[in-house]
């Protein structure tokens, strides 16, 4: 019962501003046991719901240092994967999860900032195995938005380009391709002209004959194939359907032209449009790219246009 009402807003905040409730859940999910119960886990997930159907609730929960406390309770799992299927890796995926909520408003970003969740992030990066893809989620979350800054230049002080790019060479699932994408267009955006990381976030992209443009390029145009795909699909429909039929079923094919990558589309040419803005080598990396396929940057231009 209280799982349903917690996902209506106003009744969300109001169990967060009118009782006891989610610092009663905070100690739950703190208590030490051999194993994680289906009590703690489910006292988690309730949490996660609370926080993600209400930004006064984040703020609350921030306030009182719940990141910091979620963080303590994840650093296990740098290095240790609960096993598969048990109530543990659910209870694991609702603390991620929470403290993603948190991240998408200025004061989560500062709380994590200081509770050293970049530095954790970075870890499970480097040795973390079910923890890897749910660090880049948070981390592609903290940098994000106007307000992450101060998180994009944390990462570099910190020696995280080495490992955000050891895993951009890498075979990537979809989700960690827009989370890996994501951080990118963020750095690229947010460190400032000239500084000492945006230098080194530059020739990250410039060594070794330019492969990591390289390899955004290939991200590129994979992505790319499979939204055309689609968008090919799509017209076919539209041409059977009148205007008003498609006004009607428009929600569903912006939803299938997601399914298919076109975020992570958008970002990859947010990315390649500030690399060809700053460097004339990456320029030129590109436009040789793009030329194996009688394209040009006209195709970049018209996706973030």
């Amino acid at each position: 019962v209280i799982e349903n009402l917690s996902s209506r807003t106003a009744i969300a905040e109001s169990l967060g501003k009118d009782t006891p409730f989610i610092p009663w859940l905070l100690k739950r999910i703190q208590q030490k046991a051999p194993v994680v119960s289906q009590n703690k886990q489910y006292s988690a997930e309730i949490l996660g719901i609370l926080l993600q159907s209400s930004s006064a609730n984040r703020l609350r929960f921030v306030e009182a240092d719940g990141i910091d406390i979620l963080l303590q309770l994840l650093s296990p799992y740098r290095k240790r994967d609960p096993a598969k299927g048990t109530e543990e890796e659910e209870y694991m995926e609702n603390l991620f999860d929470s403290v993603t909520c948190c991240l998408d408003d200025s004061n989560g970003k500062t709380k994590f900032l200081e509770a050293e969740g970049i530095e954790l992030c970075l870890i499970m990066l480097r040795e973390g195995k079910m923890s890897k893809p749910r660090a880049l989620r948070l981390l592609d979350h903290a940098l994000g938005g106007p307000d992450g800054a101060a998180c994009c230049q944390k990462l570099v002080e910190a020696a995280g380009l080495k490992a955000i790019f050891s895993i951009f060479m890498k075979k990537l699932d979809n989700q960690s391709t827009e989370h890996l994408l994501g951080i990118l267009s963020s750095l690229l955006r947010s460190l400032p002209a000239n500084s000492a990381g945006r230098i080194r976030l530059l020739a990250k992209f410039v060594e070794k004959d330019y492969e990591k443009i390289g390899r955004t390029m290939k991200i590129r145009r994979e992505v790319a194939a499979k939204v055309a795909a689609v968008d090919h699909d799509i017209q076919r429909e539209k041409s059977r359907l009148s205007a008003e039929e498609g006004e009607d079923r428009a929600d569903e094919w912006l939803s299938r032209r997601m399914d298919a990558g076109l975020y992570s589309l958008q970002t990859a040419d947010v990315v390649i449009a500030w690399l060809v803005a700053e460097d004339e080598g990456a320029r030129e990396k590109v436009k040789g790219v793009l030329g194996e396929r009688d394209e040009s940057l006209d195709i970049v231009r018209a996706t973030l246009q």
